[in-house]
């Protein structure tokens, strides 16, 4: 866990003195923008209560942060995300994770002859922090186990930071899992005995975000990937909405859901949400 918080520690460090940087030498090429969440949820019931019912409380803290570049007809657009909750159950214990994400995307792009073009060049990173278990407490995943990589370049049509859309025909993805995991098995589409995956194929990635009312904001993002080495009508999808609603300065509900499909992984639908009530700080 120190290894872990140091880690975060560092790349935290990195994002700033980066920032510092560009803002003493480039002021107007730079714009940069972050959010960063904690949400709690609590139930609460006493003996006599005859619903039924079991105490519990859970925390959940996120950070978003938007490192953008625009220089003549060069854009460079970064994104890190971090996510972490826990639930505690009374007369459970063991705590549950509720959420845990590690997530890092970046475009480059250079403008077209077209209006909103870009010739572009894209990364993506995921993983996660966390030991994670199943229903048994058996030990399934945990940092760095599984981490995914997509690359490739592309042509990318961007309005403007709120509206784009990156096409991919030539892109890489790559899967790193701990070899533990695939002694006896295949694990999160990585073959018995291996620890990696290589897929080419094509990536589709937008992103769109918008007010729908006042205070209240929706931002969604979409990643579909087709393999052409193995399958390549099996799409895997990936798309993520987050939703916040304002309540003033520092307080906000926030709804998050993820939706994942990737037949090499699990045959099925997997699905995430989070909700909750506390305090949103932007810096």
């Amino acid at each position: 866990m120190k290894k872990l918080i140091l880690f975060v520690v560092a790349i935290l460090a990195t994002f700033t003195i980066q920032a510092q940087e560009t803002e003493k030498d480039t002021t107007k090429v730079w714009t940069k923008k972050g959010n960063m969440s904690l949400l709690l949820s609590q139930s609460a019931y006493n003996r006599q209560w005859l619903g039924g019912g079991t105490s519990n409380v859970a925390g959940n803290f996120g950070l978003n942060y938007d490192f953008n570049y625009k220089k003549g007809d060069v854009v460079w657009d970064n994104k890190f995300i971090l996510a972490y909750g826990l639930s505690k159950i009374k007369g459970n214990e063991n705590t549950a994770k509720t959420d845990d994400r590690l997530e890092l995307n970046s475009m480059w792009g250079k403008k077209a002859k077209a209006k909103n073009w870009y010739y572009s060049m894209y990364f993506n990173f995921k993983s996660q922090m966390d030991v994670g278990l199943d229903k048994n407490n058996e030990v399934i995943s945990h940092f760095f186990s599984p981490a995914y990589f997509q690359f490739g370049p592309g042509f990318l049509w961007k309005k403007d930071n709120n509206a784009s859309i990156n096409i991919a025909p030539a892109a890489g993805k790559l899967i790193l899992v701990h070899k533990h995991f695939t002694d006896l098995g295949s694990s999160f589409g990585v073959l018995q005995g291996d620890n990696t995956r290589f897929e080419f194929g094509a990536s589709v990635s937008a992103y769109f975000k918008f007010v729908a009312v006042t205070n209240v904001s929706i931002e969604n993002r979409l990643n579909l990937y087709s393999n052409y080495l193995e399958d390549p009508q099996n799409v895997d999808i990936d798309y993520q909405m987050n939703v916040v609603m304002k309540i003033n300065k520092y307080l906000s509900a926030n709804i998050a859901l993820q939706t994942i499909y990737d037949d090499n992984a699990i045959k099925g639908v997997q699905v995430r949400e989070v909700f909750g009530l506390g305090v949103n700080y932007g810096f």
